[in-house]
């Protein structure tokens, strides 16, 4: 089985600033990692290699320096990396990104594709679902369990808002991936030393422009316009009832809730 993960890099958040006039993320000097639920994915990947076989390969789109995260991955245990990288795909949004990574990954092959659910830098959810749409594959998103898995098919567990739906999807097929799917592996000693001696492939623009919508690449070709970008506004402390009693706190507590329409 061929099983290709797509990851990105992003911005560790908890070094995230924001440029008050531009409104951009402030990228220089700030420390990145492979997203959350991508890493999920690399683990769901390697678990379901060990389990049928096959290869696990890695892909991200971005600048040069993803590469680090690349190597992460094959440090954790992929097989191969590839990064999708081109002045001509900068500033890509949702849409021409999954155009881009679809036709990427259709020169590769695949018969299963893994991503994140989101990206923890855009939290849109949608480039995992827009790259099954264009290779006109099946797809499951939210998956939280590979309950069985062969060469022609797997069946999933898919989280839902107030349940769970158990799903056989037939291969090639698009799975996207949320923490309960799996716990991450950490990268070996020997597995660092190996990725570092492995060549990360470099797809670029020309490789690639055959099967791409040009006019719907990079920052001109993107449909989505972003506005205003901020970061999270830090809660307050709260209300402190010193020296209250547990009647007096319960009375308090009921007080402010039927204030905010709550009970």
């Amino acid at each position: 089985m061929k099983i290709v993960v797509c990851i990105k890099q992003v911005p560790d958040t908890v070094e995230v600033k924001i440029d008050p006039k531009t409104g951009t993320l402030i990228r220089d000097g700030v420390p990145s990692i492979i997203n959350p639920d991508d890493k999920t994915g690399i683990e769901a990947a390697l678990e379901l290699k060990e389990r049928v076989g096959g290869t696990v390969t890695v892909i991200s789109m971005g600048p040069p320096q993803a590469d680090v995260a690349l190597r992460e991955a094959l440090a954790m245990g992929c097989d191969e990396a590839y990064l999708v990288s081109a002045r001509e795909f900068g500033g890509s949004d949702t849409y021409a990104t999954s155009g881009i990574l679809a036709a990427a990954i259709k020169t590769l092959g695949y018969d299963v594709i893994i991503t994140g659910r989101q990206a923890i830098d855009g939290d849109t959810a949608q480039v995992g679902p827009q790259i099954g749409e264009k290779l006109a594959i099946p797809q499951v998103s939210y998956v939280e369990e590979i309950k069985e898995a062969a060469e022609d098919h797997l069946i999933v567990r898919r989280q839902f808002e107030d349940g769970y739906h158990i799903i056989k999807i037939k291969t090639p097929c698009l799975l996207t991936a949320i923490a309960e799917l799996a716990d991450a592996r950490y990268m070996t000693v020997s597995g660092i030393v190996d990725a570092y001696e492995k060549e990360i492939k470099v797809i670029g623009f020309e490789e690639l422009k055959d099967n791409l919508e040009l006019d719907m690449i990079g920052l001109k070709g993107s449909p989505t316009n972003v506005y205003q970008s901020f970061t999270k506004e830090v809660k307050g402390t709260g209300t402190v009832l010193k020296d209250a009693s547990a009647d007096e706190a319960v009375a308090a507590i009921i007080a402010k809730l039927e204030e905010k329409h709550i009970i």
